[in-house]
């Protein structure tokens, strides 16, 4: 989530503290936890904790600046460059732990207090960012420095010093005056986002009279939906909630086809204008402001402005790349849909057209027909108690010599969370680890992970990292029961943790996942590998009733099925990817108006060849919240570049050994420990030994 920090605090109608209000010895978010690492203390925290510690911590930052910029000494790298990388740091606590609430478990008040605190910490961000003075001192360290420092000290001046340049640093005053205003902005707007598409999705429910009409799902989906229903207000004995994705993974096995039909369109408008929920005019200003911004920087459009400090480079580079992934999908896509189509006919008649809410559910029986496979006769051996400890943990052990030991004693915000302390091979305390794996209404969408506290050398910090995702818990006393698709999301995210946990730096600027989005994304697919290692999945994938691993001939059809028919899931990532950059390649003048939002979709997926119905955008404009409320404006496109990267990895570690200690200390080293202290194409290089990365085994990988 890109955080926002400002400055007028008494503009916004904060009120100062008193000796009669809450002191600061009293609010545990402006206190050093004696909880290990400096976990916080939840037990502790209150809502109404977090207001006053904003206040605080941003007239914190605000006097070390000042204080760095009424340095009358010569600007150095320590009372310059390090003091701001120094500064800040109650702010940056307080911000961490609001804000991983904010997306995990955002309550009313949560969200009313997000509405007064981001335009503040817009204001702060603008303040500093355009302090003339502030600018001018790392200006000179930069100019005179750069080339004699070294190592981190220089990676760490030249961020600070194009970070300034990138917001505008070097803008005359009345650009400067115009991005300030298009920042704060652009922060509201995003609140906006992040209040109307949690609704919009929650809203999106379909409720189900009878329990018949849900035939298909498995006894366990049904009391899911059931518990699903009485935890929304009950309005029907059943409900369907949906997820973030377009499509819903009970179209796999719903019978009723109207009702697939209800589930998909639920999903596909769930906020595009034809309910109560109309996301559009929020995407149109906001597509508009960052036109702007990139035009005030001096670039053609946002892409080109966005896509400067990533590996690919330039929109050029990412179309390129794209259109051969286009080009060898096609043909695959579409003798899919064929296939499947065919097979649909075969069971309902020649007459039958195949829709989008029908795909899943025929794949599925076609692949349990040729494969004599299901995902209800794999569930049972992926007890998600079982993945974690028995595969993610186990496979992290096995590559990179860590453990894990549950930690009870530290309080979470949500009871259904865990907490593990991380000790690395010699038995030294290296992180902490939280969970938090079930959905709730007040989480939003998807899977993530992020840190309550990143690893830092120069501030003695030990990493404190979560992962987030929204699987179906199961009714009191049942195994909470996973997909093959839920198993990689665990794996995926957990590669994220690594990156966050194994990080070795001295800077906090420039630890753990500090890096381009089209690197950053490479550890977590990479760790997906793991999965289907034999040893490895032998480890977690057992009967969550008696424990007995999977039978081989179950296992081995099983494992033949993550490849049966693969070109749905990139057909919906490469569309979703070329939605992102259509939006983010025009100037402003030509951005769409919101009731012409929903047919720029479409005619942008035309001019590339995807506009195909039958395989839609994985996120469509209207709740695309990779590009309208985090970080992946321009930049969706990275999982598929990243995914390039961890399959040449992946390749690697088969060929020196998958779990030998070596290959995994060898990574390690050269690449998840690095942060963002060096090239990261030469990371890449150091490890696998190629001059660049090779995109021909990614249809491989894939089964295509």
């Amino acid at each position: 989530m890109t955080l926002g920090l400002s400055a007028a605090v008494m503009s916004a109608g904060i009120v100062p503290l008193t000796s009669c209000q809450q002191t600061n010895t009293d609010n545990p978010l402006l206190t050093e936890s004696t909880l290990p690492f400096g976990a916080p203390d939840f037990s502790k925290i209150e809502e109404s904790d977090y207001m006053p510690a904003f206040e605080v911590a941003i007239k914190e930052k605000r006097d070390e600046i000042s204080q760095i910029v009424k340095n009358e000494e010569e600007p150095t790298f320590e009372n310059t460059i390090l003091a701001l990388e120094e500064s800040g740091k109650t702010l940056d606590r307080v911000s961490r732990i609001f804000f991983a609430l904010v997306e995990a478990d955002k309550t009313p008040g949560m969200g009313e207090i997000e509405k007064k605190v981001t335009p503040m910490l817009t204001d702060l961000e603008n303040e500093i960012a355009f302090n003339k003075d502030l600018f001018g001192r790392i200006k000179t360290v930069y100019d005179r420095d750069h080339d004699a420092l070294e190592g981190e000290e220089q990676k760490l001046l030249e961020e600070t010093y194009k970070d300034f340049v990138r917001k505008g640093a070097l803008l005359s005053d009345e650009d400067m005056a115009r991005m300030k205003e298009i920042n704060l902005r652009i922060s509201d707007l995003q609140t906006q986002w992040g209040e109307a598409l949690p609704k919009a999705t929650n809203d999106a429910v379909v409720w189900v009279e009878k329990k018949e009409d849900l035939a298909g799902l498995s006894e366990a989906d049904i009391a899911q939906c059931k518990k699903d229903a009485e935890n929304l207000g009950g309005k029907a004995p059943y409900a369907i909630v949906i997820i973030n994705t377009t499509q819903q993974p009970l179209l796999t096995s719903l019978d009723n086809r109207d009702l697939r039909r209800k589930v998909f369109e639920a999903s596909l408008h769930r906020a595009d204008g034809t309910n109560t929920h109309n996301t559009y005019p929020i995407v149109v200003e906001i597509a508009k402001l960052r036109a702007e911004q990139a035009k005030l920087m001096g670039y053609e459009n946002y892409a080109s402005y966005s896509l400067e400090k990533t590996m690919a480079g330039t929109p050029e580079s990412v179309y390129a790349f794209l259109k051969q992934l286009i080009a060898a999908y096609t043909p695959k896509a579409e003798a899919e849909t064929k296939a499947i189509e065919a097979y649909a006919q075969r069971i309902e008649g020649a007459d039958f057209r195949l829709e989008p809410y029908d795909r899943f559910y025929y794949s599925a029986k076609m692949k349990k027909e040729m494969l004599d496979i299901s995902d209800e006769e794999v569930k049972p051996y992926f007890n998600v108690d079982s993945v974690l400890e028995n595969g993610v943990f186990y496979a992290a052990n096995r590559a990179y010599g860590l453990s894990f030991k549950q930690r009870t004693d530290i309080p979470t915000y949500h009871p259904d969370m865990k907490v593990f302390e991380v000790l690395d091979k010699d038995g030294s305390q290296l992180a902490l680890f939280y969970c938090d794996y079930f959905r709730r209404p007040t989480k939003r969408g998807g899977a993530w992970m992020d840190g309550f506290a990143k690893q830092s050398h120069q501030r003695q910090q030990k990493p404190i990292i979560f992962n987030v995702c929204n699987f179906a818990k199961a009714p009191e006393g049942q195994p909470s029961l996973l997909t093959w698709d839920e198993v990689t999301t665990l794996f995926h995210e957990f590669g994220h943790a690594l990156h966050g946990i194994l990080s070795d730096c001295r800077y906090n600027r420039l630890s753990g996942t500090s890096v381009a989005r089209d690197f950053v994304e490479m550890p977590s697919q990479f760790n997906e590998s793991f999965a289907s290692i034999p040893e490895v999945f032998d480890h977690y994938a057992r009967h969550c009733e008696t424990g007995e691993p999977m039978p081989a001939d179950l296992k081995e059809r099983m494992l033949k099925s993550i490849n049966f028919q693969t070109a749905y899931a990139l057909g919906e990532n490469l569309a979703a990817t070329c939605v992102d950059m259509a939006w983010h390649m025009l100037p402003a003048d030509q951005i769409p108006t919101a009731e012409e939002a929903a047919n720029f979709e479409s005619e942008a997926l035309k001019a590339v060849g995807l506009l195909n119905t039958q395989i839609p955008p994985r996120y469509s404009t209207s709740y695309f919240n990779h590009v309208w409320g985090s970080g992946y404006a321009a930049g969706y496109y990275s999982y598929l570049w990243t995914e390039v990267l961890a399959v040449n990895i992946a390749d690697v570690f088969a060929q020196r050994g998958a779990l030998a200690p070596e290959t995994g200390q060898d990574f390690r080293d050269k690449v998840l420990s690095r942060g963002n202290t060096g090239d990261l194409m030469e990371m890449f290089s150091n490890f696998t030994g190629m001059e660049s990365p090779d995109a021909s085994g990614l249809l491989k990988a894939r089964g295509m």
